[in-house]
This record gives C-alpha cells, sequence and structure tokens, in this order.
C-alpha cells in the first residue's frame, strides 16, 4: 500500500502554532514527516533543535521523520545551516539543492527533493549512485513520463509524488512579500508570517493567479492528486506527498488515506474537500496539461 507524506511546511507559521500542528499531525494516518526550514533562512520562529524535537515526538508516535534542507542557500550562513543537517546521522535527510547532495553523496542514503529536476532516466541512476534512497517527482512532470521512468527506475529506489498542496514554482534571492509592504528583504518585518496560507495574487480582472510566500512563488490553486489515486497506484508510486496547509490538514490526510486503502476516492471525495482547501484544486500538469486546469476522472 502507498505511503502518505507530510511534505516540509512552507509557510512561517508562530512556533506554538507550529509544536501544537506536529501533535496533531501524530494523530493522523500520515507515515512520513518532513521536518525544517526549506524556504527563508530568516525564519527563525523554531531552530534547529526545536526541528529535532518535533522529529523525536513524531519518531515515538510511529512515523519515519525526514530533516529537509533550503532550496535556495544565498550565504555563508545558509551553507553552514545546511551543512550541520548533513551531518546529522539520526534522521534521513532530504536533499533540495545539489550542495546538500553533494553533503550527503557517498556518505549515507537521502531523499532527493523535487526541486533537484530529475527528469530522465540517466539523472536518476546517478542520483541513486550517490546513495539517494528516495526521489521526488518535479512537479511539473506527466503521469506518462513517469511512468517510462518507473520501468527503468534503479532497485531500491522509492518514487514519492507531490500529490496535494499549492505548488512551489519558483525561488528567488528577493522577497516578493516584503516588496509588498515596501520593506527592503533584510528588514523585512517577517511579514510573511500575516500569511498563514501564502498571499494570494491576482490579474487585473480578479482572477486568482500566485501566491506568494516570502521568496517563493506557488499556485493559486491547489494541486490535488485524489481523483488519480488508481492512476497513481498503477504507476508504481510508493509515497504520496501532501503539502501543509494551515486548516483542516488532518480531514485532507483522511481522504487520501481512504483512498490509497480503496484504491480509489470515494464518490464525490474531492467535491467534499472543496470547502477544506484554500483554493480551488487543479491536476493538470500530472495530465500533460496546463498546470492550472483540472482534468475529471473518465466515467463510464
Amino acid at each position: 500500500m502507498m505511503k502518505l507524506a507530510l511534505g516540509p511546511l512552507q509557510y512561517y507559521w508562530h512556533r506554538d502554532t507550529v509544536f501544537e500542528f506536529y501533535q496533531q499531525m501524530a494523530e493522523t494516518p500520515i507515515d512520513i514527516v518532513y521536518l525544517g526550514e526549506a524556504v527563508c533562512s530568516r525564519r527563525h520562529e523554531l531552530r534547529q533543535g526545536d526541528w529535532m524535537d518535533i522529529a523525536r515526538m513524531l519518531r515515538d508516535a510511529g512515523k519515519q521523520p525526514v530533516l529537509s534542507t533550503m532550496v535556495l542557500l544565498e550565504s555563508t550562513s545558509d551553507v553552514v545551516a545546511m551543512q550541520k543537517i548533513a551531518r546529522d546521522e539520526e534522521f534521513l535527510i532530504e536533499a533540495n539543492d545539489m550542495g546538500a547532495v553533494n553533503a550527503l553523496a557517498g556518505k549515507r542514503p537521502f531523499v532527493a527533493g523535487p526541486q533537484l529536476n530529475l527528469f530522465n532516466a540517466d539523472a536518476l541512476a546517478w542520483m541513486a549512485s550517490l546513495g539517494a534512497s528516495r526521489w521526488v517527482m518535479p512537479l511539473e512532470m506527466r503521469q506518462s513520463d513517469l511512468a517510462i521512468l518507473q520501468q527503468s527506475r534503479p532497485p531500491g529506489l522509492e518514487t514519492e509524488v507531490f500529490a496535494y498542496g499549492r505548488m512551489p514554482l519558483a525561488f528567488s534571492a528577493r522577497c516578493f512579500t516584503a516588496r509588498h509592504y515596501n520593506l527592503p528583504k533584510d528588514d523585512c518585518g517577517f511579514s510573511c508570517i500575516h500569511h498563514a496560507d501564502g498571499q494570494l495574487l491576482k490579474t487585473r480582472e480578479g482572477e486568482p493567479f500566485l501566491v506568494l510566500n516570502g521568496i517563493q512563488t506557488q499556485s493559486a490553486k491547489v494541486h490535488n492528486l485524489l481523483d488519480d489515486v488508481p492512476q497513481l497506484i498503477a504507476t508504481g508510486v510508493d509515497i504520496l506527498r501532501l503539502s501543509p496547509q494551515s486548516q483542516h490538514m488532518a480531514e485532507v490526510i483522511a481522504a487520501f488515506d481512504q483512498a490509497r486503502r480503496a484504491g480509489e476516492a470515494a464518490e464525490g471525495a474531492l467535491d467534499a474537500l472543496r470547502p477544506l482547501m484554500p483554493a480551488e484544486p487543479c491536476n493538470g500538469y500530472w495530465h500533460g496539461r496546463p498546470g492550472m486546469e483540472l482534468v475529471e476522472p473518465a466515467t463510464a
């Protein structure tokens, strides 16, 4: 049976909120939990020791904790922090940039994160040769391309697919949330803490377009593969990644847990989830369509 993973927290929440959130997640049927700051090094509500305490709590609850490194390293201090995480041997590490891969290669197994852009069999085999025991499919990859890669996947390498959440599309050295408040990045006032699920950006016509999350740009719509669980199973996917949101995360996990156990989502499950999502669903990339589209399952 496919496992469920909770991806790293993309947003900036207050310390007590983060601890309460993961206490709640310990009671859900999630199997794997990615922890740590993966977006912006200026976010210091939690220190590395706090993340380690959460990891141990989740391990005691029967979950597999994984420590995630940041995607965009912008300073020497960022590199030092990444190397400190990579030296930790208590938990599995998710490498989200090639610097982290280099720090882990040949030393211990690691997870190759979705931002490493592994799009072909040669890249996947190379990453496995460096020690990757799991890889997360790039967000833009379609199911038909993944099916081809699965045929030549190196033995022992698990495949994880981002199956729920606003998609992290880009990272920049500029902080767009700070810019919105007319603040410099180095004196941002930690403005993103006021937007628990990111800050919606609309077009001139008033249509939802993107979500600003500090230096990260996300999709406005919520990528949701709940109705695609049968295809995910048929493709041989080992793990589904669900990205944290500030409200109703336990209910989202429960819906995917039911679907993986039954082999398909219950009738009307996606519609039942809509009021619990911060925005409308989409799944276009998985079907080889524009990412913001929603492809409905075929009916008999």
